[in-house]
């Protein structure tokens, strides 16, 4: 039997929590649904609009079928973005109040180094960028699809499951970036992270469904606020708690589709 209240989410920067303990709305100005998913809405427009920049540095540059590929300031969008987005996500998460005010830069900084990395996966496989929005976009309707039709609810043990997978798989990928900066476990690593083989691809199909079923528990968590009558803001920081996994869905879509095609 499904559980109404949902207590927590495996989305980092998302818990019941920081809805419930948010102060009161006044005067009736709280958080709804249509806000949160307008603001959603924009918030995927503003990653889009963004990520054009680095995108159009890569196909000005871009010369088919050559060795060598030289893309001015790609590595200064990939690393500029990502970090910036991180630090933002973490005032973001610390700070839910800024989120009116800094969601809309962190998915500008989120755009550019989507931008980048897609850029990347297309000059080794051309066309895989395309396939991986519309893989994550029709993942994630069939998610909502199965959460607003009540087939798939975050009841307290589909939480706990999910939690230790999510929690798992981040430590991995952190112990796996300290390990790649003093160049020691490549041989055990890369075939999970990289290969093309039956382990890389069963590793990143696994990946793909944790990240996935992680916005059935942020879909509760953003009812659940609605219901509280969280405080309006609360609708933009629901809505960069759902670009955070969504981001995270299309850049494992986009390592499974890259195995896919390294098998050709």
């Amino acid at each position: 039997m499904a559980i109404n209240l949902t207590k927590s989410s495996n989305n980092p920067v998302l818990s019941a929590e920081r809805f419930l303990n948010a102060e009161p709305a006044a005067n009736g100005d709280v958080m709804t649904l249509e806000g949160t998913l307008g603001r959603s809405m924009f918030l995927l427009l503003v990653v889009f609009g963004a990520a054009l920049w680095p995108w159009t540095a890569f196909f000005q540059n871009y010369v088919p079928n050559a060795e060598t590929q030289s893309i001015p300031n790609m590595n200064l969008f990939l690393w500029g973005g990502l970090i910036a987005g991180l630090v933002l996500s973490l005032i973001i998460s610390f700070a839910p109040k800024t989120a009116p005010w800094l969601a809309v830069p962190y998915a500008f900084c989120e755009g550019i180094f989507l931008g980048a990395i897609s850029a990347t996966f297309e000059m080794m496989y051309p066309g895989i960028a395309l396939q991986a929005i519309a893989a994550t976009f029709g993942v994630a309707m069939v998610m909502l699809g199965l959460y607003a039709a009540r087939i798939i609810q975050p009841t307290q043990r589909f939480r706990a499951v999910l939690f230790g997978a999510t929690a798992a798989i981040g430590l991995f990928y952190l112990v796996a970036m300290v390990l790649s900066f003093i160049g020691v476990g490549q041989g055990f690593l890369q075939p999970l992270l990289w290969g093309s083989g039956i382990i890389g691809i069963g590793f990143s199909v696994v990946v793909c469904v944790v990240a996935a079923l992680n916005l059935i528990t942020d879909f509760g968590i953003i009812e659940d606020g609605v219901r509280a009558r969280a405080p309006k803001y609360m609708s933009w920081y629901g809505a960069f708690a759902l670009l955070v996994t969504l981001v995270w869905l299309y850049i494992e879509v986009l390592r499974l589709l890259a195995k896919l095609r390294g098998r050709d």
